[in-house]
């Protein structure tokens, strides 16, 4: 069995995967805030950016969470976001663009991080136990083997939910044999892997607007 998601897709109308969590993330927020789930670790003040031209991932699995994290760059007040956790037991990623965008107050500037890895078929990004923490999604997609509607708990694919990770055990998730994602645009909170090979790095730093991926 094969579905597809083509193009458009935001965090508001991620339409298969994410209105089912809108509720699940936010029964998360009430649980933190009753203390009965753990925060895992603080995410920084800013999201960035990711651009691929090709995601393949291996069992693969989406659920509603919660980052707890900054405001902003000046570390004093924290808030909650919620966040599609996507996660993969492996993937392969070809062409990727990192990027995230610091504006520094004391000097008046704005300072661009860009990182390109995986130029190629022969030179691609791979990760192990991999989880990205994710705002917002524009890609085509194909997800091979899919179930829709799992309780987080029961899932089968995928790497095992983390200790201290927001997501209800009983909410709503999705997992699938195989995910395949192509022109991929994405903002993120965090990301994690157990290991993230990145063949062909490239890191530059600078004030060129033009530096982000996207």
């Amino acid at each position: 069995m094969e579905s597809q998601v083509r193009g458009g897709t935001r965090w508001k109308r991620f339409a298969v995967v994410m209105v089912p969590s809108v509720a699940a993330t936010a029964a998360v927020g009430i649980s933190l805030a009753q203390g009965a789930l753990a925060a895992s670790f603080s995410v920084s003040g800013q999201e960035f950016k990711v651009t691929a031209s090709h995601l393949e991932g291996w069992g693969f699995a989406q659920y509603g969470g919660i980052d707890t994290g900054y405001t902003s760059t000046d570390g004093k007040t924290k808030t909650q976001r919620p966040v599609a956790i996507s996660s993969f037991d492996r993937a392969e990623i070809t062409k990727m663009c990192q990027s995230v965008k610091t504006e520094i107050p004391l000097i008046g500037k704005t300072v661009y991080l860009r990182l390109e890895a995986g130029p190629n078929a022969q030179q691609k990004v791979k990760a192990k136990n991999l989880y990205i923490d994710v705002a917002q999604l524009d890609a085509d997609a194909t997800f091979t083997n899919i179930d829709i509607g799992v309780a987080v708990q029961d899932k089968t694919r995928g790497p095992a939910v983390k200790d201290g990770e927001n997501a209800l055990p009983g909410g709503f998730a999705q997992q699938a044999e195989k995910a395949d994602l192509r022109n991929v645009k994405q903002t993120a909170w965090a990301t994690t892997a157990g290991t993230f090979k990145l063949s062909g790095l490239k890191m530059r730093l600078g004030g060129d607007p033009k530096m982000e991926c996207y």
